[in-house]
């Protein structure tokens, strides 16, 4: 792509969309093959280093560049961010802020095969030399090119200093790391001319491109980097400084694949707050929790590599608390809250894989300490009796009697106090003189 760029140029084309090589015309004439070394800042493919002078070319193959024609990114860290500007009567033209919106990035980032806009600012790579572009671009996403998109006259045809839009889009998504069970590890493979190739690289630019492709995916720097299993990959070579891989020298011939280890392997754990008693509330700062309750902080992480293990940072101190990573998560209980467990939270995930040690954090967990409107003690009991007129509740539901139960009942009741009566009786008469025996019969 550094070749093609300076092609584009040359030609006065925009810049580079997409490269590939296809099958040589034969129609009488002779390929040549460039062993050129660009910089990319050329202004003509004879000016970058090729000291070993052209060689004969196999007559198999041709190289074929696709240049954006009458769209270009300019004075941006790569091929997916710059200025933009716009081709009119010959010459570039700035485009104004105020008439690009994100639906237009949209359909540029699509043009220039990169990912999708993540940065729209007015001034964000310096002012063009040249005149504005003296229409406002109308895209509804969907089209392939800027060019094709429905444009309407501007009122003003200048744009104030500091508001030619510059443009950045996300890294391509033509690279993938396989085989690892991560995103940011596995083998190498590149997305070119339809399908999946695998990349492979000699031992001295192993570090090179794993860089590279680390940097690419957003997976942090590489950790570590060796041959893959296949011996079919297309060799590539980087010098570390590229955004992508598609701007690394990449040659025919084959060699053994690439295995790249990145240090953001483990994804990031999540951390939450439960209470058994009600006790937390959400406050316009995050969780609040009362007075001497208790609380549970949870670990958890994405099912990804077995074992590991949570370590809880509390950063109002230096006090930490570890445990063992149990179905992916663990918890961690607090039997009361006190003043001293306000401040920040995180949960930090360590596993050790690959050979090597690694570690994601979560994002921070914000606990504030308020007091209870009534004691907790009298809570607890109110909770308890609650919880056992429930219990009772359901016992008599559970056993309530049909009615001819009750009738049962009725008359077994009654007969138990018949008698307990006449137990009652007897033992009086028992107890009773004569006289007195009589008294008692005349009473009852």
């Amino acid at each position: 792509m550094i070749e093609a760029n300076v092609v584009c140029r040359e030609l006065d084309c925009g810049n580079p969309v997409a490269e590939s090589r296809g099958r040589l015309v034969e129609d009488g004439r002779r390929g040549v093959t460039l062993y050129s070394i660009c910089r990319g800042n050329e202004s003509s493919i004879r000016q970058c280093d090729n000291s070993r002078g052209p060689g004969v070319c196999d007559g198999k193959y041709y190289h074929h560049v696709t240049c954006s024609e009458s769209v270009r990114l300019v004075d941006g860290a790569g091929f997916c961010s710059g200025r933009v500007e716009v081709k009119s009567n010959q010459s570039w033209a700035s485009v104004c802020e105020a008439d690009f919106d994100r639906q237009d990035a949209e359909v540029v980032c699509v043009e220039f095969g990169c990912g999708a806009p993540a940065a729209l600012q007015g001034g964000l790579y310096g002012e063009g030399e040249g005149q504005t572009w003296g229409k406002e671009f109308q895209c509804k996403g969907k089209e392939s090119r800027l060019l094709d998109c429905d444009t309407s006259d501007r009122e003003n045809n200048t744009c104030p200093p500091g508001n030619a839009v510059g443009l950045t889009c996300s890294e391509p998504d033509d690279v993938r790391l396989v085989g690892g069970g991560s995103r940011c590890a596995g083998g190498v493979e590149w997305y070119d001319q339809g399908e999946w190739r695998t990349m492979g690289a000699e031992d001295r630019d192993q570090k090179h491109v794993a860089a590279v492709v680390c940097r690419q995916l957003g997976c942090g720097s590489n950790v570590s980097e060796l041959p893959g299993n296949t011996t079919g990959g297309i060799r590539v070579s980087c010098s570390e400084s590229e955004s992508s891989l598609r701007d690394c020298w990449r040659m025919d011939y084959l060699c053994p694949g690439l295995t790249v280890i990145c240090s953001d392997l483990l994804v990031q754990p999540d951390i939450f707050l439960t209470d058994p008693m009600g006790g937390v509330f959400r406050g316009h700062q995050g969780p609040e929790m009362f007075r001497g309750y208790s609380f549970t902080i949870t670990c958890s992480t994405q099912p990804q590599y077995p074992g590991g293990s949570f370590l809880l940072t509390f950063t109002s101190s230096n006090r930490t608390q570890i445990q063992p990573a149990v179905n992916h998560s663990a918890a961690f209980l607090f039997p009361a809250a006190d003043d001293s467990h306000r401040g920040n939270y995180s949960c930090v995930y360590d596993n050790y894989v690959f050979s090597h040690n690694f570690s994601s954090e979560s994002e921070l967990l914000s606990l504030t300490i308020t007091a209870s409107p009534l004691p907790a003690f009298i809570i607890r009991h109110v909770v308890v009796l609650l919880i056992l007129l429930t219990a009772i509740t359901t016992s008599y539901l559970y056993y309530k009697p049909t009615r001819r139960q009750k009738r049962v009942n009725r008359v077994s009741s009654m007969d138990l106090y018949v008698n307990a009566m006449e137990m009652v009786s007897l033992s009086s008469r028992a107890e009773a003189g004569p006289g007195e025996e009589r008294a008692a019969q005349g009473t009852e």
